[in-house]
């Protein structure tokens, strides 16, 4: 007889698959959802208690959705299956995010710095490392689209004009806005990222394709150098 109060044990109306089909999926607790995701427990526990000890473990829903492979397969009865299975989950919701978002920037015109966090968000805000990224819009500030141009440590000397502006010339941008992350969640710019948005500034002008911004990411907020009169 197991020692673990287990799914099966419940009664059947009261199992997270019977009531998500007979209320839908909102009913259920992060807890139960993260269990029919899982889809079983091990030999020395079950679903259930797979699912809490990952929300433990990781604190949140925000910080299990940013866990790595490894860190996700520290938790007993997750495997390398069952963590890509969770990875997976939370790559579509930030996709489906992002898609949202993009449609309803696409429908109106991205002028405050608001609308360009809102737009840059879902790209950065699960990297680790730092990503310098360009949305380039039209002359009516229609956002045409978002490109990475840069991985790593932003530093004056790899951040080149010329790529950053190539894929505005793509879309036949008439502006730009730059935005990059601080993994950390800082926001205070740092003498690199002063010195790129100054570089890329004068390239613009140079190029006839203003700079209107720059502004720097973290999960939950961000900085706008337009805002802070730093460009």
């Amino acid at each position: 007889m197991s020692k673990f109060f287990s799914i099966r044990d419940l009664p059947p109306e009261e199992r997270p698959r019977e009531r998500l089909a007979a209320l839908g999926a909102s009913v259920l607790s992060i807890q139960e959802l993260l269990a029919l995701i899982l889809g079983r427990g091990f030999k020395d526990g079950p679903v259930l208690m797979t699912a809490q000890a990952l929300l433990t473990r990781f604190a949140s829903l925000s910080g299990l959705s940013q866990a790595s492979l490894h860190d996700l397969q520290t938790t007993p009865g997750v495997g390398f299956a069952k963590a890509t299975q969770l990875a997976a989950c939370f790559e579509l919701g930030k996709r489906l995010e992002q898609a949202r978002n993009n449609q309803t920037l696409n429908e109106s015109r991205v002028v405050s710095p608001y609308d360009m966090f809102l737009a840059a968000r879902g790209r950065l805000s699960s990297f680790t490392k730092e990503h310098l990224l360009v949305l380039s819009f039209d002359v009516r500030r229609k956002l045409l689209g978002i490109d990475i141009v840069s991985m790593g440590t932003l530093d004056a000397n790899l951040v080149h004009p010329r790529e950053t502006f190539a894929v505005a010339i793509r879309r036949h941008a008439a502006t730009v806005a730059i935005a990059h992350n601080h993994p950390s969640g800082e926001l205070e710019p740092s003498e690199n990222d002063m010195e790129v948005t100054k570089r890329l500034v004068m390239a613009g002008k140079i190029m006839g394709i203003e700079v209107v911004d720059h502004l720097i990411i973290s999960e939950t907020s961000f900085l706008s150098f337009r805002d802070k009169n730093l460009i």
